[in-house]
């Protein structure tokens, strides 16, 4: 079925990003364009769980250059992940901000929350976190995380996570702008 296919999927955009050959058609992309395309995907599902999602961006943000169905495919894997760790009544905001000659997308959820010792392991293949996680309604693959990784460094990003027991997380995927934007100084 569907999951299996969804499972071949995966290890497929895997084994390209792994060889360097995850073809990427890159273009200069709104970041909040995407945001607000993530928040929409999942606006049902959040609903059903009394969930808030908003977005918030800087204003006049500078365009990234990615591919934006890639990128999207990472936000998805982000914005689902926060849901299913993220209580009735909870909330995820998905963020935009220029740092440096980069835009940062944050994910942030005040959800549960990632044990101190599994953090270094979440973008892991096959990785699944305590056991009460397994079965998992979505029956994830276990891949998610992974591929997102993979997806935003073979864009020259980087992906990093923060989370407090209770408090919350945060993903933080750092992307480069668009070669146009980058000026240096005179």
């Amino acid at each position: 079925g569907q999951h299996l296919q969804h499972l071949i999927d995966d290890l497929r955009v895997l084994a390209l990003a792994d060889s360097g050959e995850l073809t990427l058609t890159c273009r200069p992309t709104e970041a909040l364009a995407l945001l607000e395309h993530t928040a929409l995907a999942y606006q049902v599902q959040a609903q059903e769980k009394s969930i808030q999602i908003s977005v918030e961006a800087q204003e006049n943000l500078p365009p990234i250059d990615v591919d934006p169905e890639r990128i999207t495919q990472v936000l998805n894997n982000l914005v689902g992940n926060a849901l299913r760790y993220t209580s009735d009544g909870g909330e995820i905001v998905l963020s935009a901000e220029q740092g440096g000659a980069a835009v940062l997308l944050k994910i942030q959820d005040n959800g549960a929350g990632i044990d101190a010792e599994e953090l270094p392991h979440i973008f892991d293949r096959f990785y699944r976190g305590d056991k009460s996680r397994q079965q998992d309604e979505n029956s994830e693959s276990g891949l998610g995380l992974a591929i997102a990784k993979s997806i935003v460094e073979a864009h020259g990003g980087a992906i990093s996570v923060a989370s407090s027991i209770g408090e919350g997380t945060t993903f933080t995927v750092s992307l480069p702008l668009a070669t146009a934007q980058i000026r240096t100084p005179a």
